[in-house]
């Protein structure tokens, strides 16, 4: 009977652990796709540039602001695109040091604006705003942000966002949670969160200088 009552038990763990794997699959499945959608939906409709493929601005007659996308969750677009001088800076490419000034933001299917705080920053003109707003700033830092691109050091949109960039761009890249900073929470970031990564990039260091 012992025996019995053991296996029952055994069966009965078993199951739900299954369960609940199989609830942690479901809920990722629910929200990458509800993530993806919201991201698209806000930047075809209330955003300022609307989403338009790359492919698009090519092929009008206009200059034509744009965005790249990077798979499904990830979406980059570079102001001033079409300044004249631009072409002139050194392009960001995988094996470069950046060095950038960054703002990671809570997306929320709304615009960005000067009075939205950013979850995490290394600009230091906001670190006593952040600091009035209760944020605790002592553990990160203000410093400029360098990264060697293709290390990793990134998280996964900014990463698969920085080649083809210039110096002195501004960019924004917006992203779902599996290429931001993933299912747990970090810091000021809650757990699977959607993020609107904004950043200058100050220097591009060559990898052949």
């Amino acid at each position: 009977m012992a025996e019995r009552r053991f296996h029952i038990m055994l069966r009965t763990a078993l199951l739900l652990a299954l369960l609940a794997a199989a609830g942690g699959c479901v809920k990722e499945e629910d929200v990458l796709p509800s993530q993806q959608g919201s991201i698209e939906s806000f930047l075809t409709g209330t955003h300022s540039p609307r989403l338009v493929s790359e492919q698009e601005a090519e092929e009008s007659s206009v200059p034509v602001e744009f965005y790249v996308t990077f798979g499904p969750s990830v979406y980059r677009y570079i102001r001033h695109y079409y300044d004249e001088e631009r072409a002139a800076r050194p392009e960001v490419e995988i094996g470069d040091e950046v060095e950038l000034i960054f703002w990671a933001y809570l997306f929320q299917n709304r615009a960005i604006t000067g009075q939205t705080m950013p979850l995490l920053t290394n600009d230091v003109t906001l670190r006593e705003a952040l600091m009035d707003a209760g944020l605790n700033t002592t553990y990160w830092s203000f410093e400029p942000l360098k990264a060697r691109v293709g290390d990793n050091a990134l998280i996964r949109g900014v990463q698969l966002a920085l080649p083809g960039c210039r110096e002195r761009d501004t960019v924004e890249v917006y992203m779902a949670y599996d290429m931001a900073y993933g299912d747990a929470p970090l810091g000021t970031v809650p757990e699977e969160s959607a993020v609107a990564f904004f950043y200058t990039i100050d220097s591009v260091r060559k990898s052949n200088e």
